[in-house]
């Protein structure tokens, strides 16, 4: 776990100018994070049975950090969330949600996966004006049922999503979304703030340019590749930024404990995703490994890397990561991988410090 509770200044914007550090907010999450956007119906529908059930196998087996955002199921997930929380002290769980999009009622969003997910009725649209990230803020602590969260992320900010207009977003994100969330932090209502992406890149446009406490990266640094988060995990451990890793199975890829998944970036795998995804398996599958053991492990060793938090469905999969993540791996198998350009020459490798 990392170190509790906030400390240090307000996040306010910052243009460089000086070698200082700023001191940061750091919050207590479990190694291992419950990640909620299949319990928003992401894909697929799940009763309301089988997410309950997930989440309180999630506590009994110690899971105690749970992210989840108001565009996973349109605020499904939340409410799912809150009322698996209902009964839990406050102080023995943490959980992280997102700002950026905003959820209205859509009568004509009738499709069966809306937006990829399966869900009906609303939709999410993008907002990081001040107002907006209010809006967003107040209607997550509503359907949490909570008056305070440990940490909130700024939502798919990046060239990655808004392609063209990311100079755009990215301005109106240091102008007023980011403000208005360091705003957040000083009044307390979150202990920690920072960005929820699925690139580098736009990583270290920000972190020059604002005070973050945290980052949750999702997919680019993986078992499967890390070529792109190399850099910008150097320059997170030097500012002192959390990183949070999602995504750990990469879309699938990697899930399931046989052979490759169909799925990569959300998308159909081509020929040599699928070719490079298999030689992990033999590799593991030689050593004994279960390749969802590796993928869980192997972010964790790199010191920048705080946490990692794996989407989960059912009862299986939440004792399947929390296995997985205690299963011992051989020493062997990183340097196999390793050999096969698998892992990257400068990737740090399990046994490596643990938090603790």
């Amino acid at each position: 776990m990392t170190d509790g509770g906030p400390s240090g200044s307000p996040g306010e914007p910052s243009h460089g100018g000086g070698s200082r550090l700023p001191a940061r907010a750091r919050v207590r999450v479990t190694d291992l994070g419950f990640g909620t956007a299949p319990i928003g119906n992401l894909y697929a529908e799940v009763g309301e049975n089988d997410a309950q059930a997930a989440l309180e196998r999630a506590l009994q087996l110690g899971i105690r950090w749970f992210d989840t955002a108001p565009y996973y199921g349109h605020g499904l997930a939340e409410r799912r969330l809150g009322r698996a929380l209902a009964g839990q002290p406050r102080g023995q769980f943490a959980l992280s949600t997102k700002v950026g999009r905003v959820i209205e009622s859509d009568a004509g969003a009738r499709a069966t996966v809306n937006d990829g997910f399966a869900v009906q009725g609303s939709r999410a649209l993008f907002d990081y004006s001040r107002d907006g990230v209010r809006r967003a803020f107040e209607a997550s602590l509503r359907r949490l049922g909570l008056d305070h969260v440990e940490i909130l992320f700024l939502h798919d900010v990046g060239r990655l999503t808004h392609g063209e207009r990311h100079p755009q977003v990215l301005r109106q994100a240091l102008d007023e979304a980011l403000p208005a969330m360091a705003r957040l932090r000083e009044q307390g209502a979150v202990a920690a703030i920072g960005i929820g992406v699925n690139e580098a890149e736009v990583c270290q446009e920000l972190m020059p340019r604002f005070d973050l406490d945290c980052i949750m990266l999702a997919g680019r640094y993986t078992l499967f590749e890390q070529a792109s988060a190399l850099t910008m995990l150097e320059e997170a451990r030097h500012r002192g930024v959390e990183v949070m890793v999602a995504g750990p199975y990469s879309s699938g890829l990697l899930g399931d404990p046989h052979a490759p998944g169909r799925t990569y970036n959300y998308e159909a795998a081509d020929a040599g995703t699928l070719a490079r995804a298999r030689e992990i398996y033999a590799i593991c599958a030689s050593e004994g490994v279960d390749v969802g053991a590796a993928a869980l492990q192997f972010p964790l060793a790199h010191p920048a890397v705080k946490a990692v938090v794996a989407g989960m469905r059912s009862v299986l999969e939440v004792e399947s990561a929390v296995a997985r993540s205690a299963q011992r791996l051989p020493a062997r198998l990183w340097a196999r991988l390793k050999a096969a350009g698998i892992i990257a020459t400068a990737a740090p490798v399990p046994p490596a410090r643990r938090h603790a």
